[in-house]
């Protein structure tokens, strides 16, 4: 479990992103390509500012997904907190995305 998983989630829990799934798994393939592509720049010797360019596009790729996901916890899972009047575990939450949110903002 993850250091920053909320006490009393054992991950039976469905994720708010269960839904799009599929999307989010064919998007990171894309990014998984993305990355051999780089590792093939590389090899080949290809120009500095080509292969910046691609990364670029891989960190932006993986920047998507991230919104993505917190999109997702916003809206099931503190919005389900929230709903259930559970104030302790709404503050919890949103003490949790604020945080998921300081690592993306550093990556």
């Amino acid at each position: 479990m993850a250091q920053d998983t909320p006490k009393g989630y054992a991950g039976k829990v469905t994720p708010g992103y269960h839904g799009d799934k599929q999307k989010l798994i064919t998007r990171l393939k894309r990014i998984e390509g993305q990355v051999r592509g780089l590792q093939r720049m590389i090899d080949d010797d290809t120009y500095c500012i080509d292969v910046l360019t691609q990364l670029a596009a891989v960190s932006k790729g993986l920047q998507g997904v991230g919104l993505q996901l917190l999109d997702e916890h916003l809206q099931h899972c503190v919005a389900g907190a929230a709903a259930s009047g559970d104030r302790e575990r709404t503050g919890e939450l949103v003490h949790e995305a604020t945080r998921a949110v300081d690592r993306l903002l550093r990556s």
